[in-house]
């Protein structure tokens, strides 16, 4: 019974091996894949607010179970009508970019569909060679959400996201590097590495800084003033540059 438990798709939230304050989110349907259910689609937003309020976890990396990142939603398990299916990848997706703190999708094999969507919403993507990459709405007749449509043209410019969503064809790690999609490609067998070694430059920084940017340049322009309130009383500012001084590692009390 329990064997059968773990081969339940489901989404588990784990602490990166070796790397305190950093939470591995992963995606487990190893036998479609990694495709999302309707129940991990709806699990997702939840799961994230819980790892949100958690004030020990000061990144997240999101990735998928063995080789494959996420081959999409799994169409079988979606009974909704159609409109129901998109708003719960719609749902999950934007709860995704909107998590507090920096988020880092880390991918090998497929990413397509919806998998795509949840690797667009993260702040940043790491690619093992390899690894394909689709936008595939137009293979299934599908109207892709306006609000993934823009995240996809942020990332990668309109000519880019026209080719993407017209063709639905997949694209290799080179183009997607060259067009944005993702923001470092590793060799075989290297990304869990350099996902570690980035993970603890990120837990490492400011979270008063990161949390302030990720808004920034997401497109608040109305908290300047409330991040500047938080500066002044935050003591990140102090500690940064006494730590320059006195050349050692800075010790940021900042937390979210």
């Amino acid at each position: 019974m329990d064997s059968i438990r773990r081969m339940e798709p489901q989404l588990k939230a784990v602490p990166a091996d070796g790397v305190a304050g950093v939470v591995t989110v992963v995606i487990s349907n190893p036998a479609k894949r990694n495709a999302m259910t309707a129940a991990m689609w709806r699990a997702l937003p939840g799961l994230l607010a819980d790892l949100a309020a958690d004030r020990d976890v000061r990144a997240l990396v999101l990735t998928g179970e063995g080789e494959t990142f996420c081959a999409g939603a799994d169409i079988s398990t979606l009974r909704e009508p159609g409109d129901e299916q998109q708003a719960l990848a719609v749902r999950a997706e934007e709860a995704l970019a909107a998590f507090p703190k920096p988020t880092l999708a880390a991918v090998r094999g497929y990413c397509v569909g919806g998998g795509s969507q949840l690797a667009a919403a993260c702040d940043l993507r790491f690619a093992e060679e390899g690894a394909l990459f689709g936008v595939t709405p137009s293979k299934l007749g599908i109207v892709y959400p306006s609000s993934s449509t823009r995240r996809l043209t942020s990332l990668v410019g309109p000519s880019a996201a026209k080719y993407l969503l017209y063709s639905g064809e997949l694209i290799d790690t080179e183009r997607a590097l060259r067009t944005g999609l993702v923001d470092e490609v590793l060799p075989a067998g290297e990304l869990g590495k350099r996902v570690a070694e980035f993970s603890r430059v990120l837990v490492g920084r400011s979270q008063l800084t990161q949390a302030a940017a990720k808004e920034f340049v997401d497109g608040r322009t109305d908290r300047d003033a409330h991040w500047a309130e938080q500066a002044r009383g935050s003591g990140d500012t102090a500690e940064g540059v006494t730590a320059f001084l006195e050349r050692r590692a800075p010790r940021f009390t900042y937390g979210i």
